[in-house]
């Protein structure tokens, strides 16, 4: 058994952290609470996971005292430590400030010299806190319930030495039988050991355990855009997949996650009819944040955030000046219906159907801003998430414990979801070396 101090930040990122301690015993500073207090009025995702663990805390609190602690069904117990200014003496003079953090550091060496015989483990998803508390002598650690290592995540695709007489025949039959173990869609190189530009790809169907040739983009393109390398292929592939309901994408900037999205949700809304409208959407970081800060209604409010968006749209309908179905402009789009954007603010509640979904920069959401959004799809909507776990915003979050790598790592082999890391930077020469040097 093992006391385990948690800090505020890991309540804030997971109301459901104090269930997740198996048979241990949680310290939760008065400190904490009182943190907590200051953000239960917020309108946005911290405010609302303020308010939860409050009321887990309220429920705990009538089985027991919480200052002497209350059982947990994981078996473990829970309490809640008073701070005392005698403590803080305990501390380096550089930590004695009176602040939130310092007093939260004093419990855990208070909790540490009155229970010495119990390991002590102070939680937090502060880095400068973990550190200050390494440095005190406290074993210090994020909270790693929803990581997920990004040098482990599911590329999505896979490369397979075939002879080639199966190389051949898949070619002439438009596929092959595979044996080994593969993922639902997972996507697969075939090359041949003695000859290693003779290959083929495919995609893995599950259900009938062989391979499958992925869709052919016409010569006209698809909104004018071809894919560019192996990836990019694999991306539109899964993108045009009526099958597929949950699309996600990681990859670098300038790999064409954004625009191949954006472009095969524009073809099936506005040319094959298949989804009422395309719906997209970008975290207004930090997410929830109230809209009020910038002037205007609300597409006003939005286009600083989903400008990115725009630019991709303007450069798919340049494409196509000559024809007049596609010389209108974004607004032109939006106007029609045919495309829409919206704030992930006001998406808890909602029920979204028959809608391509696209939600840019997933990889500053939590795991449970990623479940709160899929979890809206309605009848015949598909979501397709796309983001660079190397380049995060959220200071609660990082490369492994991002929404975007939790949802691909979960969905992984399952029928209705496909997933692609791309490699390859295709936006320009420039755009491509400073990807890969800076």
């Amino acid at each position: 058994m093992k006391n385990f101090v948690l800090d505020t930040n890991v309540l804030l990122y997971d109301p459901q952290a104090i269930f997740k301690f198996q048979e241990n015993n949680l310290i939760i500073p008065i400190t904490v609470i009182e943190e907590i207090d200051r953000f239960k009025k917020d309108m946005n995702e911290t405010g609302r996971n303020a308010r939860q663990i409050s009321r887990f805390l309220d429920e705990l609190r009538k089985k027991g005292s919480l200052s002497s602690g209350v059982g947990l069904e994981s078996g473990g117990t829970l309490r809640v430590e008073i701070y005392e200014e005698q403590v803080m003496k305990r501390l380096p003079p550089e930590l004695r400030e009176e602040r939130g953090d310092n007093r939260i550091l004093a419990v855990a060496v208070d909790v540490r010299e009155k229970d010495a015989q119990t390991p002590i483990i102070f939680v937090t998803k502060d880095t400068n806190l973990r550190i200050k508390a390494d440095a005190i002598g406290l074993v210090a650690q994020d909270y790693e319930s929803d990581k997920v290592a990004i040098e482990e995540v599911y590329a999505g695709f896979s490369e397979l030495d075939a002879e080639p007489e199966l190389i051949d025949r898949f070619h002439g039959q438009g596929w092959a039988e595979l044996s080994g173990d593969f993922y639902a869609n997972q996507f697969v190189t075939l090359r041949d050991r003695l000859n290693p530009s003779h290959t083929a790809i495919g995609k893995y169907d599950a259900e009938k355990r062989r391979l499958a040739m992925i869709k052919k983009v016409a010569k006209e393109g698809i909104w004018s855009i071809h894919p560019r390398n192996r990836e990019q292929a694999f991306a539109l592939d899964a993108l045009l997949d009526d099958n597929i309901k949950l699309v996600t994408l990681v990859g670098k900037a300038g790999t064409g996650k954004t625009l191949l999205a954006i472009a095969a949700g524009l073809h099936k809304t506005a040319e094959e009819n298949v989804y009422n409208r395309l719906l997209v959407s970008r975290p207004v970081f930090p997410m929830g944040k109230d809209l009020g800060f910038l002037p205007g209604d609300i597409e006003e409010k939005l286009t600083p955030w989903m400008q990115p968006i725009f630019d991709n749209v303007e450069l798919l309908l340049s494409g196509h000046e000559g024809e007049k179905r596609h010389s209108k402009g974004y607004k032109e789009l939006m106007a029609m219906g045919i495309m829409d954007i919206e704030p992930l603010t006001y998406i808890r509640g909602r029920s979204i159907p028959n809608q391509y979904m696209i939600v840019d920069e997933a990889q500053n959401l939590t795991p449970h801003e990623i479940k709160t959004i899929v979890t809206r799809a309605g009848e015949g909507t598909k979501i397709v998430l796309t983001g660079d776990p190397y380049q995060i915003d959220n200071p609660y979050v990082d490369s492994s414990s991002n929404g975007l790598t939790y949802v691909v790592e979960k969905f992984k082999g399952q029928a209705i979801s496909g997933h692609v890391t791309m490699m390859k930077g295709e936006r320009s020469e420039l755009a491509e070396l400073a990807a890969n040097l800076l």
